[in-house]
């Protein structure tokens, strides 16, 4: 797998960064600006665990399913960095390339329900705040947004696997959800009131 003996390797100097298939490419290619906003989307991630595990709420196995997503995104950055194989290129995982696969997407469909079931209906949008767990995923999430609208904009230049760009798109779903679970702990949402500060 992965073995890094220096962190720099000098070989970005010229503004191209390697690939997984040993190709390079300019380091502002739509796909690298993808992978770059998935990267930050799980760095916000990493934040969002760090104050869920400081605030002590009763909900020790979210931080666990957050970690698992960061490992997810991994394989995601992975897969974006992969080129395709052509036009009969179905994107299916082999031993030598990572590709994000149907199961995890529906790993967070399901998980979106159940956290969902124990949460009241919104009647009002809300604001991304509340308590500071809260608002870690609610950044989570509007990165996690950006993250997928780079990957849309890389998938008009190049073959990007289409369950990546699912999987971004139900993740978002899953940190605003997340974050509504962990809200509900401590008071609830915090609503959205149009025009209320005229």
């Amino acid at each position: 797998m992965v073995k890094l003996n220096r962190i720099y390797t000098r070989t970005g100097d010229d503004g191209t960064t390697g690939l997984v298939d040993g190709s390079r490419t300019p380091k502002d290619a739509a796909r690298m600006a993808a992978i770059g906003d998935v990267d930050e989307a799980n760095s916000t991630i990493g934040v969002a665990v760090v104050a869920l595990r400081a605030a002590g709420l009763d909900l020790a196995w979210l931080p666990a399913l957050l970690e698992r997503i960061q490992n997810d995104l991994f394989d995601l950055g992975a897969d974006i960095a992969t080129p395709s194989a052509g036009e009969d290129d179905d994107f299916a995982p082999s031993e030598m390339t990572l590709r994000i696969v149907a199961s995890q997407v529906a790993r967070l469909e399901d998980e979106i329900d159940r956290m969902n079931a124990e949460l009241g209906a919104l009647t009002s949008f809300i604001l991304p705040g509340g308590t500071a767990p809260a608002a870690a995923l609610h950044v989570a999430r509007a990165t996690v947004r950006r993250a997928e609208r780079a990957g849309v904009a890389a998938a008009r230049e190049v073959a990007i696997n289409p369950l990546a760009l699912a999987y971004l798109n139900r993740l978002s779903d899953y940190l605003f959800v997340a974050a509504r679970a962990v809200n509900q702990k401590a008071g609830g949402d915090v609503l959205w009131r149009p025009g209320a500060t005229r």
